[in-house]
């Protein structure tokens, strides 16, 4: 109920991770997808896997196929930790740049993805860092300004890209209100795809949103920034809508689903991409949200 990072280990399996899980780990879950369509055939829960580490509000995972290793998220400390194939920590971690420090509470580093192609990690705060200026909320029409990290296959810092977001759609109060990237994840030849999430909840509930905007990105056709640049230096990288989606609660439609986690799957027969999604229901919260899993066929 509390899903907030996906990856694919292989075959039908795949590696999920919860905000808020009693010790750090991650899930193991079988995930059945028609080779032809892309549709979800079947979701089950297998194991959870994990060590002594605990607290860490775990956002997101990644799978390395070469070491069997999984690299877990943990946005309360700014850190990314090496667990191995039956969740024990390594004693590794990934040399996270001290500009990620200045995340603020629930909005620091949310997303980490491995690119098996390029071996390169990637992780982006989910909101504007302090030193960087305002975050988004539902009043003030802020653009997020992001900093996206590449690390190398030995878990040192790479090169930084400035990333900025669309502005928030909404222009009123709210009972509950998030704007930032949830997750990205490689889709090949150097490219990602960074998921935009506005997530709102008016102070009556009813009319709650969240809108998901897939952008695609190339960090290597873009100009890198260094860890302090300030943002009037910046450049940012172009992006391309790919796919929008809104889900919504209110009297007749109750689909309303914040999408935390995202990765590539399998291949299918002509030999498209599927991205598979899982969302956040907050342990299914009072009885209204629910925990879903979406799948979108990427067709070059």
């Amino acid at each position: 109920g509390n899903y907030s990072g996906i990856t694919y280990v292989g075959g039908n399996e795949y590696a999920i991770v919860s905000d808020k899980s009693e010790k750090d780990g991650f899930y193991l879950f079988s995930i059945d997808i028609d080779s032809i369509t892309g549709e979800i055939i079947n979701v089950a829960e297998k194991a959870f896997l994990s060590d002594s580490l605990y607290g860490g509000d775990c956002e997101g995972i990644a799978y390395r196929h070469s070491t069997s290793t999984f690299y877990v998220c943990r946005e309360a400390d700014a850190t990314v930790v090496e667990l191995d194939s039956i969740g024990k920590k390594t004693g590794r971690s990934l040399s996270i740049p001290d500009v990620y420090k200045h995340g603020i509470g629930n909005y620091g580093l949310e997303s980490l993805a491995y690119d098996n192609e390029s071996r390169l990690f990637w992780t982006i705060n989910e909101s504007t860092l302090v030193c960087d200026g305002k975050q988004a909320t539902s009043t003030n029409a802020v653009r997020n300004v992001l900093r996206l990290q590449s690390f190398s296959d030995d878990l040192q810092p790479q090169l930084q890209y400035a990333y900025m977001m669309d502005a928030p759609t909404i222009h009123s109060k709210s009972s509950e209100y998030a704007m930032g990237v949830s997750e990205i994840a490689p889709i090949g030849n150097g490219r990602l795809l960074v998921m935009e999430r506005e997530f709102f909840v008016p102070r009556a509930k009813l009319g709650a949103f969240v809108t998901c905007k897939l952008y695609e990105i190339a960090p290597n056709e873009g100009f890198a920034i260094a860890p302090y640049t300030p943002v009037d230096k910046m450049f940012f990288l172009p992006k391309r809508l790919v796919h929008s989606f809104t889900t919504k609660l209110n009297v007749f439609d109750r689909s309303l689903a914040n999408y935390e986690g995202m990765c590539l799957g399998p291949t299918l027969k002509d030999g498209s991409k599927v991205l598979v999604l899982v969302s956040d229901s907050q342990n299914r919260f009072r009885g209204v949200l629910k925990d879903w899993f979406k799948t979108i066929v990427l067709q070059d």
